[in-house]
């Protein structure tokens, strides 16, 4: 993310028909705007690796978007919509078909514009939803994963290197770190 499009506040509705016409995407936070930053190549990679060694191994109902897709929370009465990398959501109440309210797993790639925001602010933010069993933050630079579960109190737990194993307990799947990390 980066600075602030709006000084003012926007409502809820005129940023999603907003977002809907504007060729950059922009999260919502308690009404001020923010435009997403561009992607890397190794950035691209990584999700394209994520979303395809979890969508061949996803059981249904659940479901796997990309960042195209928001997360909707809402935090102390204000409404916030972020694009995660990669959603997972098994909940037949997510019917948007682009917004999802009731995510079980998230999954960050981190780079230097966005990983304090993704380590701290979308952290504290994300573990609001109680539908949330797992945060993933990985890195570009180095094949690294970080979780943090529900069920450990949010615990981190790293997994580092192409021989480790990433374990996706929410969805009962494990992914091999090097998978991820192939053609970066």
């Amino acid at each position: 993310m980066q600075a602030a499009e709006r000084t003012e506040y926007m409502p809820v509705s005129d940023y999603l028909a907003a977002e809907e016409a504007s060729e950059v995407r922009h999260e919502y936070l308690g009404g001020m705007i923010y435009a997403m930053a561009g992607e890397t190549r190794a950035h691209n990679t990584i999700c394209l690796n994520l979303a395809a060694a979890i969508r061949d191994r996803l059981k249904n109902p659940c479901k796997l978007y990309m960042s195209g897709v928001r997360v909707n929370l809402q935090i102390r009465g204000d409404e916030y919509f972020y694009y995660p990398d990669i959603v997972v959501t098994c909940d037949p109440r997510d019917t948007h078909p682009r917004i999802v309210q009731f995510p079980k797993l998230i999954i960050e790639v981190l780079s230097e514009s966005t990983e304090r925001i993704d380590r701290r602010e979308k952290f504290l933010a994300y573990t609001t939803l109680d539908s949330l069993d797992e945060y993933v933050l990985t890195a570009q630079d180095t094949p690294e994963a970080i979780i943090f579960r529900r069920v450990s109190n949010w615990a981190q737990e790293k997994t580092i290197g192409g021989t480790g194993r990433l374990g996706l307990k929410s969805l009962g799947l494990e992914l091999s770190v090097g998978e991820l990390y192939e053609g970066v």
